[in-house]
């Protein structure tokens, strides 16, 4: 399998996929097209680049099966390797679990627009607006309500590692970049999560690329 992916230190997207490649356990190559360059246009018209998802990362190759979307990548690989490695096996827990990935993956929209992932930076005097604010607090409460009803079993969200990490995996960075004050039991989940080994090995990566992205990393500040 091939998995493209855009820049490790903006590219939110493309860190939910390696995350889900990475959870499947099965092997794949990476390929990082640098956003907005001049390798980025040119995979959008090649045949074997980005071209079948009109130039958005990341899209997940294997043999003749191409597939593009975070959520639909992470999909398919659960279909490869069976859905537990992904989901919790209690049927209420993976419920929950699925509603908060599909929440995230089709909503907050101001934390994503106020807020990019940027790993290598931190954030001062950022204002956010009430839309954002919102945002944050409902996903700080449905961290709070995962991790009491199903987090017995470890420290993620629903006790081990799995699709609902995967997804809200950008928003312990947005928050650790952007300074937000969070409640004690979401500072210990953020630092499981960004201590996890994948984490780490995407953050190491993502602090020593050489490409900057003005529109990222021109914040305003109060």
């Amino acid at each position: 399998m091939k998995l493209i992916i855009g820049n490790k230190n903006y590219s939110s997207w493309s860190l939910r996929a390696w995350l889900a490649a990475k959870q499947s356990g099965l092997s794949f190559e990476e390929i990082l097209v640098p956003m907005f360059g001049e390798q980025w246009e040119q995979a959008k018209q090649d045949d074997t680049g980005l071209s079948p998802s009109h130039g958005k990362v990341p899209i997940l190759w294997d043999d003749e099966t191409v597939v593009w979307d975070s959520l639909a990548i992470m999909e398919y690989l659960s279909d490869k390797v069976g859905r537990d490695r992904f989901w919790p096996k209690d049927d209420t827990a993976r419920g929950m679990a699925r509603a908060m990935v599909c929440e995230m993956h089709s909503g907050y929209a101001g934390l994503r627009s106020e807020c990019p992932m940027n790993i290598r930076k931190t954030f001062e005097g950022v204002q956010i607006s009430e839309t954002t604010r919102q945002d944050v607090v409902r996903i700080l409460g449905l961290w709070a309500e995962a991790r009491a009803r199903f987090g017995a079993g470890g420290p993620f969200l629903f006790g081990t590692f799995g699709a609902a990490d995967v997804y809200y995996a950008p928003v312990v960075s947005r928050f650790l970049s952007y300074g937000f004050k969070v409640p004690g039991f979401a500072e210990g989940y953020m630092q499981a999560v960004w201590e996890h080994h994948w984490l780490a090995e995407w953050v190491a990566a993502a602090e020593n690329e050489e490409w900057v992205l003005e529109q990222y990393d021109s914040i305003a500040v109060q």
